[in-house]
């Protein structure tokens, strides 16, 4: 673990240093590949009150805590005691996400034609929600409904999205199963 020392107002002393880095050895055990992990220790006094700030970045993370106190190594501990808290509370968020994980297994289709894997499907297919596939893009032209009716003919697709020249609101006219259009406007 990297440590860099900001002292505004103050020097930092080896002393400081080594309280730091002892009490920073509790929450180095919560992170592998903590030789990654940096914290930037900011210590600045103000008249009679001393000031500790921590910031600590773990991969794309970053645990902010500051204290302020009569005493430099009380600020100190309990912002590093801030810090440990909220490892904590990160650890035990990226644990339990892993675990609640779908595995692969479960999401992908089952290509077998088993007659087992038929009757099996329509009980899965109702507790996974629908996935969400990525479409082309469409552009949204002005234009009138009658414009649109036009438009949807020609292009033979099953709806076109388009900004109403009259209201100037964004619309989707499809093509219902009876031939007639349908017209969806917020």
């Amino acid at each position: 673990m990297d440590f860099e020392y900001t002292g505004r107002h103050i020097d930092v002393t080896p002393a400081l240093r080594t309280h730091v880095e002892e009490h920073f050895g509790k929450i180095e055990s919560l992170f592998e590949n903590a030789t990654t992990a940096r914290a930037h220790v900011i210590i600045d006094v103000v008249k009679n009150r001393h000031i500790a700030e921590i910031l600590f970045h773990w991969r794309d993370h970053t645990l902010t805590a500051k204290d302020t106190n009569a005493d430099m190594y009380q600020a100190l501990t309990r912002c590093i005691d801030k810090i440990e808290k909220q490892a904590l509370k990160l650890k035990k968020k990226i644990i339990e996400r892993k675990q609640d994980a779908v595995p692969l297994s479960a999401v992908a289709p089952d290509t077998s034609p088993d007659e087992s894997a038929e009757q099996a499907a329509p009980e899965s297919a109702e507790r996974r929600p629908g996935r969400i596939i990525a479409a082309r893009r469409y552009k949204v032209k002005p234009m009138t409904a009658e414009e649109a009716v036009m438009s949807l003919a020609e292009d033979g697709d099953e709806f076109v999205v388009f900004r109403d020249s009259d209201t100037d609101r964004v619309s989707v006219l499809y093509r219902r199963k009876d031939g007639n259009y349908g017209l969806i406007q917020p």
